[in-house]
This record gives C-alpha cells, sequence and structure tokens, in this order.
C-alpha cells in the first residue's frame, strides 16, 4: 500500500521512556495514515504507573482488561468513529493496549463517551484513560501481521475527518466496512422518532450518533455505531422487519460515510458522546418528558418475539394497527396525550381553520384553541394519541405564514369549549363532526398516503371540465409558483409541484376542499413523487 510504513516493536529490552518519546511522525515517513505495532511480554513491566484513572487529557489512550484473544483491528475499531487512529502498541502477556489518535480533541471526545458508555470488547468491560505519553514511538522494521491489520483498517478509516460546515464527513470506504447504517423506514403509518431508533439498534452494541431527515419524501436516518460489526450484526437482524405489526418497516444499507459530524443535540439528530452540544436554531431539542412517555407508549423490545421480530408488546402493537386502519378498534384509545400545543404561529394570519386543515392530513382534528392571551400560540386535539404523535413529527420545524412553527405534546388533556354565551372572537372551534376527517373509515386509502411535507401536492376528486391552466392558475394564485403539473390518467387525479414546501402548505390550507364547481370539492395531501 502506497505511503504507508508499519512500525512493530519486537520485544527488545528498553527503557519505556525510549520507546515511547518522540513521535514516529516526525521521521522521514511523516506521510503514513497509520501504524501497528505489536508487542510482546517482556515490555509489559515497563508500562507501571498506567494504573491511575485520571490524567491530563492526551491523545494516547491506555486500554485495559483486553480479553486475552482480543485483536489489533478489535482495539482500532473503538477509536474509528472519533478519529483518525495513528498508531497502536499492543501489549499482550498484560492484556493492554496504547491507542494513539491524531488529535487530543479525539482522544478526549473518545473518552468522554466511553466514560459514560462501558465500553465492551468480546462481551468483557474493559477501561480506557488517558496515557502518561503524549505519543507512542516505534520500531521502523516491517511486519506482514500488522501490515494484513493496517490494510483491514486504513480503507475504513481513509479522510475519517469531520469536514466543517457539512452535516456528514465524506469518505472513500467500501460500505460492508463502515459503522454507519443508513436506514430507511416504509410504511410509516406511525412516527419514529430518534429515541425509538436509538433504543431498537442500542440492541446490538453502542450507537454513537444519529442523524434524521426526509429525502425523497422520505424519513430516513443515519446511524453511527462503535465499532462496523455492530453495524453487520444491525443490518443482519433488523433489515426488512416491521418496528410495529404490519407498518414501519425498516429498510438498512452500509452508508458510505465512516463518520457523521452532529452539530446540534434535538429532536433530528444526536451525538450521544457529546452530551454538550446545543439544540440549534432555537429549536428545542426534544422534551425528555416527551421522549419519556412515547418511550412508555411504546415500551419497544420489552417482550421479546411478541406480535413483531421486534418484540413490541401486544397492546403498542394493536395501537399502531389501529392507528394504520388496519383494524377497527372501537372505543379503545391508542393511548398518549391527543392535545398538541403548536408555538411561534403567525399570529396575524392563523385561523382555527387553517390549523384544521393542516392539522388534519395527519389524524381527524377535534378541537382548536387559539390563546386568548399568547395569540402566536395554539392547543389543537386530535382524535387519539397515535395521530398527534403523527402530527408532531411531521410538523414541527415546518414553515407556516413564514414563521417556523414548533409542535409538543400538551400537558392539557383536551381543549375546553368556552362557556355558552361568551365570545371568544371566534379563537375557539369545536370540529368534531366536520365532514372533512379524512381518517374516520377504518382501513381508508388514507392511512397508506400519509407523507411529510412536500413541494408536490397530490390533487383528487378534479371534475372533468377542470384543465391544467385552470388548476395552475389557482394555485399560483395562493401566492407561489407552479413549478411543474401533471394528470394522472383519468384527469380525476394530478400532481403539482410548488417551488418550495412552504408554498406547498400554503397552497394545501387554501384550497383542500376548494369548490370547483360540479359539486366537487378538491382533495389536497402532500405527495411522496415528484414530477
Amino acid at each position: 500500500m502506497d505511503g504507508i510504513v508499519t512500525d512493530v516493536a519486537v520485544g527488545v529490552k528498553r527503557g519505556s521512556d525510549e520507546l515511547l518519546s518522540g513521535s514516529v511522525l516526525n521521521s522521514p515517513n511523516s506521510n503514513m495514515s497509520s501504524i501497528v505495532v505489536t508487542a510482546n511480554g517482556n515490555d509489559n513491566k515497563k508500562f507501571k504507573g498506567e494504573d491511575k484513572m485520571d490524567g491530563a487529557p492526551s491523545r494516547v489512550l491506555h486500554i485495559r482488561k483486553l480479553p486475552g484473544e482480543v485483536t489489533e483491528t478489535e482495539v482500532i475499531a473503538l477509536g474509528l468513529p472519533f478519529g483518525k487512529v495513528t498508531n497502536i502498541l499492543m501489549l499482550k502477556g498484560k492484556n493492554q493496549a496504547f491507542l494513539e489518535l491524531a488529535t487530543e480533541e479525539a482522544a478526549i471526545t473518545m473518552v468522554n463517551y466511553y466514560s459514560a458508555v462501558t465500553p465492551h470488547l468480546r462481551n468483557q468491560p474493559i477501561y480506557i484513560q488517558y496515557s502518561n505519553h503524549k505519543e507512542l514511538k516505534t520500531d521502523n522494521t516491517l511486519n506482514q501481521r500488522a501490515q494484513a491489520v493496517l490494510q483491514a483498517v486504513t480503507a475504513v478509516q481513509t479522510t475519517n475527518t469531520p469536514i466543517s460546515g457539512t452535516t456528514v464527513s465524506e469518505s472513500a470506504v467500501t460500505p460492508a466496512q463502515s459503522p454507519v447504517l443508513r436506514i430507511i423506514i416504509d410504511n410509516m403509518y406511525y412516527p419514529v422518532t430518534l429515541d425509538v431508533l436509538h433504543q431498537i439498534f442500542s440492541k446490538f452494541g453502542a450507537v454513537l450518533k444519529i442523524i434524521t431527515f426526509t429525502k425523497n419524501n422520505q424519513f430516513q436516518a443515519l446511524l453511527q455505531y462503535g465499532d462496523p460489526v455492530n453495524a453487520q450484526q444491525a443490518k443482519l437482524a433488523l433489515d426488512g422487519q416491521n418496528i410495529y405489526n404490519a407498518c414501519c418497516t425498516l429498510r438498512i444499507d452500509f452508508s458510505k460515510l465512516v463518520n457523521l459530524n452532529v452539530k446540534y443535540n434535538n429532536d433530528k439528530s444526536r451525538d450521544y458522546t457529546r452530551p454538550d452540544l446545543p439544540s440549534g436554531d432555537g429549536q428545542p431539542a426534544l422534551d425528555p418528558a416527551i421522549a419519556a412517555a412515547f418511550a412508555k407508549e411504546t415500551s419497544l423490545l420489552a417482550v421479546p418475539g411478541a406480535l413483531s421480530p421486534l418484540g413490541i408488546p401486544n397492546a403498542a402493537a394493536a395501537a399502531a394497527a389501529a392507528a394504520a386502519g388496519r383494524v377497527g378498534m372501537p372505543g379503545v384509545s391508542a393511548g398518549g396525550n391527543t392535545v398538541l400545543l403548536v408555538s411561534n404561529l403567525n399570529e396575524e394570519m392563523v385561523t382555527p381553520q387553517s390549523l384544521f386543515t393542516l392539522f388534519g392530513v395527519y389524524g381527524d382534528v377535534q378541537r382548536v384553541k387559539i390563546l386568548y392571551n399568547k395569540k402566536d400560540s395554539a392547543l389543537i386535539q386530535m382524535a387519539d394519541g397515535n395521530q398527534s404523535q403523527l402530527a408532531m413529527s411531521h410538523l414541527n420545524g415546518q414553515k407556516m405564514y413564514g414563521k417556523i412553527i414548533r409542535v409538543t405534546l400538551s400537558k392539557h388533556q383536551t381543549v375546553q369549549l368556552p362557556r355558552e354565551g361568551l365570545d371568544d372572537q371566534g379563537l375557539t372551534k369545536d370540529f368534531g363532526n366536520s365532514p372533512l376527517h379524512r381518517f374516520k373509515k377504518p382501513g381508508s386509502k388514507n392511512f397508506q398516503n400519509i407523507f411529510p411535507p412536500s413541494a408536490t401536492l397530490h390533487l383528487s376528486n378534479i371534475p372533468p371540465s377542470v384543465s391544467e391552466d385552470d388548476l395552475r392558475m389557482l394555485f399560483a394564485n395562493t401566492g407561489g409558483t407552479v413549478k411543474a403539473f401533471k394528470f394522472f390518467q383519468d384527469h380525476k387525479m394530478a400532481l403539482l409541484q410548488m417551488s418550495t414546501v412552504e408554498e406547498a402548505i400554503q397552497a394545501l390550507i387554501d384550497l383542500h376542499n376548494y369548490n370547483l364547481g360540479e359539486n366537487h370539492h378538491l382533495r389536497v395531501s402532500f405527495s411522496k413523487s415528484t414530477i
């Protein structure tokens, strides 16, 4: 392999200062990307004085209590998620190793992470602390075994440094070796939160980081393990499985990335190695109470092999199935809070009707109350807890009337209507008997067409007399730009693309249920397709 020199310490008796002082990176071979070293038991006694747990930070880490058969690759894999590993020294006779990372910052992150999450190799806990040594100095003797290990790990490790200003750092790595999984969730009839993913995937090893996002109108996540082996096990076990009964199917691949650079800890991304990260752009991190309530509601993995391979307990699976409209369960509440608190609304523009229309995409809105003393906030009562979770996961952080709205669960159980004869200026509205509820009929097709807000809208119930130009003009009048349009074969349905998601949200609020004549009221929803 070009430009890589392998250094091996053989068991020559010499002082630890000589063995470890100076830096191999200062040698003429400074273009090396990694050095793997093995030492035999003769050197072990040279490493006395490393047993104290607290030390000044150093990019060299001292690892103790290693299992007897552990390999260099396994030890290197511990450090890979945190940055480039530049050297390793195994002390087989003493079940210890020294691992050198490229930067002190990477070493600090690694120590911080493993002080919160006990690292295991071969199911045995191991101990990691800063070494007294600032760098590892090793011999220039070529060794085939070390070279083989190097080839295995350097591919994973190449350019494994976060690029500032990007969400994730690019890397030329073969997919099967990556500790990062790319997860797509199909048939998402029920919200899947970052905490749910963490709970499921932690079964296979320490989850370091998760980033969730919507791409091609699909909910996706990137999830990074401490070790590529864990990623492989999780992929084998979980790919194609349903999180809930008959819905939320996991599609899992290895990512080309080997390291995720998470900037914010909130409900969309989390770096479990850095609890100090900000929540970002004024967006509140997921309220722990919400996370706890949701975890309690679905109590994932509590019962092994209950209704689905992920062991979702019966009650939660039944609730999820009910939410998906697969079974009619009259009188069965899905549990969880049905009332949402929506804040940062545009108080000049917002009305109970506009909130009813937008939130109605994700569930049957029963009541809406804009707060009298705080008109940029509203309470919205959904038909059940699943619908409120679904609306929260899809609408939190979206733009409505030019403002990024925040959606969380409210502590209220119901929305109170004003007392008889009291005028509340139309701020409270009861939609309990609205004919516009999309999810009243069990098994309705609407359950299968719940997608995140997107720039492309699905239009249906179009009368024969209405042309493409009519619809383009109608949607342009909502204040946005129509980028593309496509009729389905029967001309009763169409796709229409606005230039931004915000414009599409506005158009849906304005035109869902619009009377097109001939007793046809237009139906508008978000599409997963693009034109």
